[in-house]
């Protein structure tokens, strides 16, 4: 485990710890692999530590602060909230003062649902979400396929250390 950052799990709904005990674990874990995966790629340098949160919550809470933030009133699986812009989190950065990269907050009822549609195991996918959101703080983005494409292959290879299979479907296989 990396020991240059530090994850503080909450699980604000209550959901989460009764569906799905492991939840803090796999968090963690997801966390680590992403920022360590993730880090020297998106070009920071930062020797000193990281901090980032993950908020467990549910979709009512999701829906709000989607809305509130992102001007969608609907709730999503898992929304990322980066203190840095992506130049800031690449800048040199004082090695004794931590780097607050942000929080990251998932939807309970959402991701169950996902999983089941998906058929997915909820582990994998909450790692996914975890991994996918942490990049996010890290600067990487979708917005534009070719950014999409790559921040795709870098969370399956993060994915892959973790034991978790590919989570995107073949090319020929996703919606038009």
């Amino acid at each position: 485990m990396s020991g240059r950052i530090d994850i503080d799990v909450l699980a604000d709904s209550p959901a989460w710890s009764e569906g799905f005990p492991a939840m803090e674990n796999v968090c963690r874990r997801a966390a680590v692999a992403a920022f360590d995966g993730g880090y020297h790629r998106a070009g920071c340098s930062h020797a000193g530590r990281a901090e980032v949160g993950v908020v467990l919550s549910d979709d009512a809470r999701v829906r709000r602060l989607n809305h509130e933030f992102r001007g969608y009133d609907r709730a999503t699986n898992v929304l990322s909230f980066a203190n840095h812009t992506a130049a800031e989190v690449a800048a040199p950065w004082p090695p004794d003062r931590p780097l607050l990269l942000g929080d990251i907050v998932v939807a309970y009822e959402t991701v169950v649902a996902e999983a089941v549609a998906e058929r997915k195991d909820l582990s994998h996918h909450l790692s996914h979400l975890v991994v996918h959101g942490m990049l996010h703080l890290l600067g990487y983005d979708h917005g534009i396929q070719a950014e999409a494409d790559e921040m795709e292959r870098l969370e399956t290879r993060i994915l892959a250390t973790l034991g978790v299979p590919n989570p995107y479907p073949p090319e020929d296989d996703r919606p038009q």
